[in-house]
C-alpha cells in the first residue's frame, strides 16, 4: 500500500514523466521563479518611487527656492527611483542654461524647458516599463507551454496502452496525471505574472500621469518667473 502511494504521489509522477514533459515542467518552474523575483523587485522599486515622489513634491510645493532644490539635487547622487527629482533637474537645468543666453526670447526658453521635461519624462516612463514585457510573456505563453506538455504526456499514455492487452483505470491514470501536472505548473506560473503585470502597469500609468502634472506645474512656475523679469537665476521662484 505504501509503494502504491509513493507511485501515485506528485513527485513520483514528475520523476517518472517523459523527458519532454520534464523539460516543459523545468522551463515553467524557471519562468515562475524569475517572474516572482521580478515581481518582488518591481514592487519594492515602485513603492520607493512613490515614496520619493511624495517627499519631493511636498518640498517643491512648500514655497522654497527652486535654485536651492536644484543645487541639492545636483550635488548629491540620486537614487534610481527619484524620478520626479530627475525631471525637475532636467527642466530647471534647461531653464538656467537658456536664461544665460543673451537676447533669447521668452518663448524660446519655454519651448526649451518643455522639450527637456518631455525627454526626461520619457526616460522615466521607460524605466517604469522595465520587466513588464517579461511578465506579459510569462502570463500569456506559460499556459500554452503547459498544454503542450499535457498533450505530449497524454499522447505517450495512449501509445503505451497499445502495448497492453487490457486497459484499466490504474494503467491510464498515472500517465494522464503526470501530463496534467504540466498544465497546473503552467497556470501557477501564468496567474501571478498576469496579476502583477496588470497591477504594475496601472501603477506605472498613475506615476506617469503625476510626472506630466508635475511638469505642467513646474512650467507654470517658471513661466511666472520668466515674465516677472527677475534678473537673477538664483532668486526665489
Amino acid at each position: 500500500m505504501q509503494m502504491q502511494s509513493e507511485h501515485i504521489s506528485v513527485w513520483g509522477l514528475v520523476s517518472e514523466a517523459s523527458l519532454v514533459v520534464q523539460l516543459v515542467m523545468l522551463t515553467l518552474v524557471m519562468a515562475s521563479v524569475a517572474s516572482w523575483y521580478l515581481i518582488i523587485q518591481r514592487g519594492a522599486s515602485l513603492h520607493r518611487s512613490e515614496r520619493l515622489l511624495n517627499g519631493f513634491l511636498q518640498r517643491f510645493r512648500s514655497g522654497g527656492e527652486l535654485a536651492q532644490l536644484y543645487r541639492e539635487g545636483s550635488e548629491h547622487a540620486l537614487p534610481r527611483e527619484a524620478a520626479l527629482q530627475r525631471i525637475f533637474l532636467a527642466g530647471y537645468g534647461a531653464f538656467s542654461q537658456l536664461q544665460r543666453q543673451p537676447g533669447i526670447a521668452p518663448d524660446a526658453v519655454v519651448e526649451g524647458v518643455e522639450r527637456s521635461l518631455y525627454v526626461s519624462i520619457a526616460e522615466q516612463e521607460e524605466r517604469l516599463e522595465h520587466g513588464l514585457q517579461f511578465l506579459a510573456t510569462v502570463g500569456s505563453v506559460s499556459p500554452y507551454i503547459g498544454l503542450f506538455g499535457t498533450v505530449w504526456g497524454i499522447m505517450n499514455s495512449f501509445l503505451g496502452l497499445s502495448q497492453v492487452q487490457q486497459a484499466t483505470l490504474s494503467t491510464v491514470a498515472p500517465g494522464i496525471a503526470e501530463a496534467l501536472i504540466a498544465t497546473a505548473i503552467g497556470l501557477f506560473a501564468a496567474i501571478p505574472a498576469v496579476m502583477a503585470y496588470n497591477r504594475f502597469a496601472a501603477r506605472g500609468q498613475t506615476l506617469g500621469a503625476r510626472y506630466y502634472a508635475f511638469a505642467n506645474e513646474l512650467q507654470a512656475r517658471l513661466h511666472r518667473r520668466l515674465h516677472a523679469g527677475s534678473p537673477s537665476i538664483s532668486a526665489a521662484a
